[in-house]
């Protein structure tokens, strides 16, 4: 197997898109969902995001990386004046719609309407969910960190309600998302289905691990 070997000063020099989708690519699978959030004025808004991070179990609390918001950012800005939002698993019967969402849609546009994917609401928050999602997060802003080294946004929102299907609720309390359908991306634009290899068994120095 021929190795390809690149370090920092070569970075610089790599055409943009090709960088952008090598850096991109070099974490590994990522989560795959939609975001829903919905503007003062009422319009609703769709957007796909992959960086979705675990932040704590107790309290539930969780992740999104937001880009510098020196352009129109309208999840972000709707979260800020809203305070909450939905996060909702991408499944394999509408990733082609969930990757439009990155299209640069006209604030008054409902990426809703514009790719026919349906919103619904709880009464928890008064931010859309994805009807056709089966795994769902109702979210509440928390706090958020500006990464200066980039001025992108870390933003932190506890978790305050959950809709999954019964069936792909384990007695443990895993979630079965390969059950459930979502998907994961790589790189950019890259959409995968998965095959389970196994659960395996908490890891302690003194015991061999085991297949649960």
């Amino acid at each position: 197997m021929e190795i390809v070997h690149f370090d920092i000063k070569d970075f610089p020099t790599m055409e943009k898109r090709f960088r952008t989708n090598f850096i991109n690519s070099l974490t590994g699978f990522k989560s795959a969902n939609l975001v829903g959030t919905i503007a003062a004025n009422g319009k609703t808004n769709l957007a796909i995001f992959s960086s979705a991070v675990h932040i704590g179990a107790d309290p539930a609390l969780i992740g999104l990386i937001f880009r510098p918001t020196s352009v129109a950012r309208h999840t972000y800005e709707n979260i800020k004046t809203i305070g909450y939002y939905s996060i909702n698993h991408v499944h394999e019967s509408f990733f082609k719609q969930a990757h439009q969402t990155g299209a640069r849609y006209d604030r008054q546009i409902s990426e809703f309407d514009a790719i026919q994917l349906t919103p619904e609401f709880s009464e928890a928050l008064p931010a859309p969910y994805v009807k056709e999602s089966k795994i769902k997060l109702g979210v509440k802003y928390e706090e958020e960190y500006l990464i200066k080294l980039n001025n992108t946004i870390l933003l932190i929102g506890s978790i305050i309600e959950t809709f999954l299907p019964r069936e792909c609720l384990m007695p443990d309390g895993f979630v079965d998302l390969e059950k459930a359908g979502t998907v994961t991306v790589s790189g950019l634009d890259c959409y995968h289905t998965t095959q389970r290899l196994a659960r395996l068994s908490y890891p302690k120095p003194d015991l061999p691990l085991s297949e649960i």
